[in-house]
């Protein structure tokens, strides 16, 4: 087969790292994790547990292939599913080789399919400078797709259409592939092709085209199939476990069963938490029976967390039957006892929550490394609220990332106009923003004539007349000219251009809230800056000038560039890719990521999820009741209990040395109190290793008013409560003050049953305790302490207390 000129990607192999002594990689290396790094070059499964420096057993593997001299730097492929993990891989084996690794094939998913793409575009049929489109204009594209239809979008809701795009990608089959089962299904269909067409028009790919494409590009063509057969010698899969079918499939691809190749797949099918978003934990019993693997290493010797944390995390899973089957072990003890919290409330349990977060803080314990773990999204809100009260700062992980805040994706649209003026999504997201009086009407009538033309958006401007259309030609005309001002300039420079001569920076600066994404904006500035650094552009890189660009090569009347004197081609694929449209490929697959803020000390708020890969001194797992954690969704499904029975595990397995686990009676939720019972978790975890702070059985009313209460009738106050940030609980009846009964007569007469010393409930405050009453009839009055919210002086006749303990 005759391959294109673009594809001199057969070129031979580089040269093998010089063989040295590898002795020094393996010192240090515990027994399982020395089998894994010297596993002869055929299969292998690692089971490798939480916290069992997976990581270092894999870059200690390739570094260990190359000193020894079974493999070159161009032979390995080592598949991630975050860039963080690939850059910590990349660094690690910088450190240990005397190479350069940038130009090896380690990344993730999505980033090695881009890379494939970018090397046989013209065999996939793409376009050179093909885009990617992140999740939110994926939506936005499926957007136009179904007004173009004039289907009814309450009915063919955009993102749920997404749902099924990438799903029936997932399972490899294009809009031919699906079986027309009902007149939903055969609509859904027809939006599907009309998205591809799009898409194809334009130039642009989704993250599940990536892999999608790929695949069907290996499977189609033999001669690159066997190419990267032979030469990828040696495959590595992290967090195999979270593989879908689709990625299995891929990876079969450069690695078929039967070849002979090193192929090792490294995951914990007890942390398989991604079933929702198409995870197959099944993945890796399929890849032991088809890979015929002879042996399989587990790795589990924890070096996170003490032995009381570990026992809870092994007899838990231990309740699931479908796992492969490994136990967590350490030599660090058993250290603390995992702590166990009832509360009355949802307000109780933040209460006591930040309490002890606060004590751990003053033992020295940065906030950072302390984690409050959820369920579900909708805890932290009451979590939150008290953190705020308290003053302490906090951060919600997997929030808003930065990739994703609307004035980021308005610059980045400007800027992918200017490498792709086709770019249909970009050009509808700021052809009026700002303002440039081009209203609905007008863009409708725009994408009528580019749906008649088969054309884009930008080339079909000239079809629009009228006032519309002269305000239409002069955006394309900013565009084009801001094009031709940039050209030459550094990356950091077209930026500052394209935020000035767009309006966006006015538009910010005039804004009364735009102090916040002016910031945004020059913080964008900064992350290009530090990518053309660390991607070896250097900072003074500058885009193609025209003068360089190839004589005559025109692309749908937009010139292509080619590679300019001072660019060094890639020594693999020959690619040029300038600072700017590299750039734009790392903002599209760094949009998931979220990283937390270097050097922010702050209390981490996180669901379960998000905390995956991470580790903490301290965590608080809260919530842990039925419906909840379980999940409700969940827990009468066999296989449902199972992952949330994982996903606790995950959240288990995060913390070193402090482990909480809480729960309340009652909970807020949707707007909705819930009455709770605590989760069957509970059951399942070693009596021995908890150490429950509050009676396993509570009345109602046992949170800080019963608390308080307890400490006030003592004589003893608050601060003996609460100590040094905690409350020390046992498990003795509640006792009542002595009050003569002539005085409780006369107190429940006057004041509706209100008792000093006891607990009242405000609709706003919450729980306190009350300490003082004063008057009576009108101008009663209350002093109550509410913790959170400190001391209250009420007036009864208005505040409405209720006395949560008669």
């Amino acid at each position: 087969m005759n391959l294109p000129p673009q594809d001199d990607f057969f070129a031979a192999p580089d040269a093998p790292v010089a063989a040295v002594d590898a002795t020094g990689l393996l010192k240090n290396l515990n027994p399982e994790q020395y089998a894994a790094v010297t596993a002869p070059a055929e299969p292998c499964l690692i089971l490798a547990g939480a916290g069992s420096g997976k990581t270092r057993v894999l870059t200690t593997r390739i570094a260990w292939l190359m000193q020894t001299g079974q493999v070159t730097p161009a032979g390995v492929m080592a598949v991630t599913f975050t860039n963080k993990a690939s850059k910590e891989m990349l660094t690690r084996l910088t450190a240990m080789l005397p190479v350069n690794v940038r130009g090896m094939w380690i990344g993730t998913f999505h980033g090695l399919c881009n890379r494939f793409l970018r090397a046989h575009w013209k065999l996939a049929g793409l376009p050179q400078g093909f885009q990617i489109l992140d999740s939110a204009d994926t939506v936005s594209a499926i957007k136009r797709v179904i007004r173009a239809m004039k289907l009814d979008e309450e009915r063919f809701v955009p993102k749920q259409v997404g749902w099924f795009i990438a799903g029936a990608k997932e399972d490899a089959k294009r809009p031919g592939d699906i079986e027309p089962i009902d007149e939903q299904t055969k609509t859904l269909i027809a939006i599907y092709q009309a998205y591809e067409d799009q898409c194809q028009r334009e130039g642009v790919v989704d993250f599940a085209e990536l892999m999608l494409r790929s695949y069907e590009l290996m499977k189609g063509n033999l001669a690159i199939r066997e190419h990267y057969q032979r030469r990828f010698q040696h495959l590595l899969v992290d967090e195999f476990q979270d593989t879908n079918k689709l990625q299995y499939a891929w990876l079969k691809m450069f690695a078929p069963p039967g070849r002979g190749q090193g192929v090792i797949a490294v995951g914990d099918d007890d942390q398989s938490i991604y079933a929702f978003r198409g995870a197959r934990v099944g993945n890796m019993a399929d890849f032991e029976r088809e890979y015929r693997v002879k042996k399989v290493i587990k790795l589990e010797q924890n070096y996170r967390s003490f032995s009381n944390i570990l026992d809870s995390a092994n007899e838990l899973i231990s309740r699931n039957s479908k796992r492969l089957g490994k136990t967590l072990r350490t030599d660090a003890g058993p250290g603390e006892p995992v702590r166990v919290y009832e509360a009355a409330s949802d307000f109780a349990e933040a209460q006591w929550l930040i309490e002890e977060a606060q004590a751990l803080h003053r033992q020295g314990v940065d906030r950072k490394e302390i984690a409050v773990l959820y369920r579900s999204n909708a805890q932290s809100r009451v979590i939150e609220s008290a953190l705020f009260n308290a003053g302490i700062p906090y951060r919600v992980y997997g929030g808003l990332r930065f990739f994703e805040r609307a004035e980021v994706k308005h610059a980045l649209s400007y800027l992918r106009l200017l490498e792709n003026a086709n770019d249909d999504t970009s050009f509808l997201r700021v052809v009026n923003f700002p303002t440039r009086g081009i209203g609905a009407r007008a863009i409708e009538l725009l994408q009528d004539a580019a749906r008649v033309s088969g054309r884009s958006l930008y080339q079909s401007v000239g079809a629009v007349t009228g006032k519309a259309g002269s305000n239409l030609q002069a955006f394309t005309q900013l565009i084009d000219s801001t094009r031709n001002l940039t050209q030459g300039l550094t990356l950091r420079e077209i930026i500052e251009q394209i935020l000035e001569i767009s309006g966006l920076s006015e538009f910010y600066r005039n804004d009364k809230d735009g102090a916040d994404r002016l910031e945004n904006l020059g913080e964008l500035i900064n992350a290009a800056e530090a990518f053309v650094t660390q991607e070896g552009f250097g900072k003074d890189a500058v885009a193609l000038p025209v003068d360089e660009l190839a004589p005559g090569a025109i692309s749908d009347g937009f010139p292509v560039a080619v590679a300019p004197a001072n660019f060094t081609p890639d020594a693999e694929t020959g690619e040029i890719m300038s600072p700017l449209a590299a750039f734009l490929t790392h903002a599209s697959l760094e949009a998931g990521d979220n990283q937390a803020q270097a050097g922010q000390d702050a209390v981490q708020l996180m669901t379960v999820h998000s905390s995956k890969g991470l580790e903490f001194d301290a965590v608080f797992i809260t919530g842990l009741e039925e419906g909840l954690f379980p999940h409700e969704n969940s827990a009468s499904d066999a296989d449902g209990l199972e992952e949330e029975r994982r996903l606790m595990y995950v959240a288990i397995t995060r913390a070193r040395q402090r482990l909480y686990l809480c729960f309340s009676q009652t909970r807020m939720l949707h707007g909705q109190t819930r009455y709770n019972v605590k989760s069957r978790f509970f059951d399942e975890l070693p009596e021995s290793a908890l150490k429950w702070l509050t009676p396993p059985r509570q009345a109602f009313g046992s949170g800080f008013a019963k608390e308080y209460q307890s400490a006030w009738e003592r004589g003893s106050g608050l601060k003996s409560m609460v100590g040094a940030g905690r409350v020390n609980h046992d498990k003795a009846a509640w006792a009542e003050p002595a009050v003569p009964a002539a005085m409780k007569k006369k107190e429940d007469a006057e004041h509706g049953g209100l008792k000093v010393g006891k607990g009242v409930f405000h609709t706003k405050f919450g729980e306190g305790v009350l300490l003082t009453l004063e008057g009576s009839g009108a101008d009663a009055r209350a002093q109550v302490n509410f913790g959170r919210h400190g001391m209250k002086w009420l007036a009864l006749s208005v505040a409405k207390l209720t006395p949560i303990d008669a």
